[in-house]
């Protein structure tokens, strides 16, 4: 992935965090993950927690377990490549999230596994 790239998705998950403080604690019904050349990502934040508990996404410093009322910290306080103790290929954002999302979608046996099921041009 591209540096420009890396920046954008900081920036937006920086932007994503501050707004989601103003959406109270059920955060925003939608959220659009802006992804360059691949096409955006418009993630449906309220239909995921219908069904999966908050903990199976967001996570405390060491990936410790998800605390009712815990502040959400921006994904790459942790996920950086400055951080030596995450193992390197989730230092990247992009990667963390692909690998979240995916596994679950796998698991559950339904969900997009493919670019083109997020990824919208």
């Amino acid at each position: 992935m591209n540096r420009k790239l890396s920046t954008l998705l900081v920036a937006l998950l920086f932007g994503l965090v501050m707004a989601g403080v103003a959406y109270a604690d059920n955060g925003p019904e939608t959220i659009v993950l802006e992804a360059g050349k691949k096409g955006n990502v418009t993630f449906h934040h309220h239909k995921h927690q219908e069904k999966i508990a908050c903990g199976e996404c967001h996570h405390g410093p060491g990936h410790s377990e998800y605390k009712e009322g815990m502040e959400i910290q921006e994904c790459d306080k942790c996920h950086n490549k400055q951080n030596a103790e995450m193992p390197k290929k989730l230092q990247k954002t992009m990667n963390a999230f692909h690998k979240n999302c995916k596994d679950c979608h796998k698991k559950e046996g339904h969900g997009p596994t493919k670019c083109s099921g997020c990824h919208k041009k």
